[in-house]
């Protein structure tokens, strides 16, 4: 799962960063209000975890515009302000949990896979070109059948179905397809967007390189 963690005390955003990536997640964080309607607009995550008193823009009003703005990610609301009315006033503006702080970090990480289950059940499955990835195994079907893709060639090809036709950039994959290897060269990306760009030719998406942005998913010509 995709977090992005909206917290301005430096010491706990630290330490949810590497307990959180500790378990599997990956994070993006932000310490501002403004800051993160920016983020949360620019690539949506699969959840978001939300404090309540931030600089620049209040946590409740971050939530509202979202809202406003058509933004249906989950959100978990974290923060010292434990009264019943703070809870329901959170809930009403559209947050979707709320736990209070001082937490438990195992319960945190349950309600977060929660919200990622919800998300992930209203959306539909990423396809394009008679590819789709199946939510619950994650597989790569090509016209219903899986496709036999080796690891990292199945990740990247998951995370290019997530945005066909919209580039993908080098940095973004290489952190998808090596998640914590850090012994592994960046150009490494190339490799696997070579392979996969041979499977491809059975179906009718092809994989274009862009100089400088990345890689992108179209129909084939």
């Amino acid at each position: 799962m995709n977090i992005l963690l909206v917290e301005d005390n430096t010491a706990l955003q630290a330490s949810l960063r590497t307990a959180l990536e500790r378990r599997g997640f990956k994070l993006r964080v932000c310490s501002r209000g403004d800051e993160a309607l920016q983020q949360w607009t620019a690539r949506e995550p699969d959840a978001v975890l939300l404090d309540l008193s931030l600089p620049g823009l209040d946590g409740l009003e971050v939530l509202s515009q979202a809202r406003k703005a058509g933004r249906r990610t989950p959100v978990m609301i974290l923060t010292a302000r434990g009264t019943v009315g703070d809870r329901v006033l959170g809930l009403n503006t559209g947050a979707d949990d709320y736990l209070p702080k001082p937490f438990d970090l195992d319960e945190l990480e349950a309600r977060l896979r929660a919200l990622g289950r919800r998300g992930g059940d209203s959306l539909p499955a990423p396809a394009f070109c008679g590819l789709q990835v199946d939510r619950e195994s994650g597989a790569v079907l090509h016209l219903g059948l899986p496709m036999e893709l080796p690891g990292r060639e199945a990740s990247m090809l998951r995370a290019l179905l997530h945005r066909p036709g919209q580039a993908v950039s080098k940095e973004r994959l290489f952190d998808l397809v090596f998640p914590g290897e850090d012994d592994v060269q960046p150009e490494a990306v190339e490799v696997v967007a070579y392979r996969l760009r041979k499977k491809l030719q059975m179906t009718e998406a092809s994989l274009v390189t862009l100089r400088g942005l990345g890689y992108l998913l179209r129909a084939a010509p």
